[in-house]
């Protein structure tokens, strides 16, 4: 369960930063010395070189434990990218097509009107599938398989392929079920054995014991206090405004306005799909041991700031799969409003691609694909300019989309890069 991070972080940051993007270390500082943070860190490699990685402030408010270049950090769906890299692998592979339906390998998938869903449809947030009808009860939490099952036996909300709407904890326990289908293991096994173990990266789908007993502790920042009957954790489900007459946005048919409106309603899909599993019924929520081992591929990834910005460096490189696998992967497949989340959203397979849910500087627009974490955090790959970033931190903005400390370092970021670049 996230706590209220107050404006106890650290002033004092530390890391290493070449000259050239010097902005990108003024803004990091100013998040901590304006209270926006409690503890973050964030790292950039431009062509497969360190250019930033920085980090600072508390790991875990209730002791005052620092954070470390080594703090991992559970990230909330900047996991969907890696579990759309694991099925690029399998892909490359001949072991999955995207273009099959999924009951050619899920056969128990084909009921209530799926039996045409493809594994497309599951990485672009197209099945019609967001939410599990059904509570998912503690004792499931690691159980992925049953909780797969419960979706198989599901009805789409919306036909299959005719609309997109963000699927935030059922696209993992979907994808990874075709995933377990084609190869056997899990993704956190295969990210293991495929991706970040062979790459040394810190980054883990499912965290061992050792790495999450060191993770940083989520606290929730400042935000309106939300209605009495909202969720209890508000690390699982996105604050809400307190009175609907002070909400964002133009008013009724606004996308802003109506995503903060469904924020008041416990029942809407957007809090239907963030809330169940509940994970707020767990002593700590988000935090409990059961998350961070569970291996969740939408949500499960704890990692540290260099390791998932290494994840994009490789990515980007070619070295996890061919450049034009991963062409064709971030091409935009979707784009437009989100039956989910209101506003526009924009997916290649698994991928986000820029759009209101991904905020990429004007440079990146055209280039740029990744994804955001709740609460702030986002991972980010750019070929045309060579970039892999990530930025993690503990200490939760109040909205689903996160808030704009990650935009603030990509903006630095793009503007401190040279105006031709080689791969030009």
């Amino acid at each position: 369960m996230a706590e209220d991070g107050g404006n106890t972080g650290r002033m004092d940051t530390h890391g290493h930063c070449d000259p050239r993007f010097s902005r990108v270390r003024e803004v990091f500082d100013a998040h901590f010395a304006d209270g926006l943070e409690l503890g973050a860190a964030f790292a950039v490699f431009l062509d497969g070189e360190p250019v930033v990685d920085l980090w600072g402030g508390i790991a875990d408010r209730r002791d005052g434990r620092a954070w470390e270049r080594d703090t991992p950090v559970l990230a909330y769906s900047c996991t969907k990218a890696v579990t759309a890299t694991a099925a690029q692998v399998l892909a490359e592979r001949g072991l999955l097509d995207v273009a099959a339906p999924v009951a050619d390998v899920w056969p128990e998938f084909a009921r209530r009107g799926k039996e045409r869903v493809t594994v497309e449809h599951l990485l672009t947030h197209q099945a019609g599938l967001p939410v599990i009808e059904e509570q998912v009860p503690v004792e499931e939490f690691e159980d992925q398989a049953a909780i797969a099952d419960r979706l198989a036996g599901q009805e789409p909300i919306w036909e299959p392929g005719t609309a997109h709407g963000y699927h935030a904890l059922t696209y993992g326990f979907l994808v990874g079920e075709v995933i377990r289908r084609v190869s056997g293991k899990s993704v956190s096994e295969i990210v293991t054995a495929e991706i970040s173990g062979p790459l040394g990266l810190e980054l883990w789908v499912g965290a061992p014991d050792d790495v999450a007993a060191r993770a940083a502790r989520l606290s929730a920042g400042e935000r309106p206090r939300p209605p009495a009957d909202a969720p209890a954790d508000p690390a699982a489900d996105p604050p809400a405004e307190p009175v609907e007459a002070e909400l964002p946005g133009q008013g009724p048919g606004d996308p802003v306005y109506e995503m903060a409106r469904a924020a008041l309603d416990r029942n809407s899909l957007m809090n239907r799909a963030l809330g169940n599993p509940p994970i707020h019924r767990l002593p700590g929520g988000a935090n409990n041991p059961v998350v961070l081992r569970a291996g969740w591929p939408a949500m499960g990834a704890v990692t540290t700031a260099r390791g998932l910005a290494g994840f994009y460096r490789d990515l980007v490189a070619g070295r996890i799969v061919r450049p034009e696998t991963l062409r064709e992967a971030t091409r935009r497949r979707v784009n437009g409003p989100d039956r989910v989340l209101f506003v526009d959203s924009s997916f290649g397979l698994g991928y986000m691609r820029p759009a209101l849910t991904f905020l990429t500087p004007a440079r990146g627009v055209e280039s740029a694909f990744g994804h955001t974490g709740m609460g702030g955090s986002q991972g980010l790959g750019d070929v045309e300019h060579g970039l892999g970033m990530a930025y993690t931190m503990n200490r939760m903005a109040g909205a689903a989309s996160g808030n704009l400390r990650a935009h603030r370092l990509a903006e630095a970021v793009y503007e401190s890069l040279p105006r031709t670049h080689p791969s030009h």
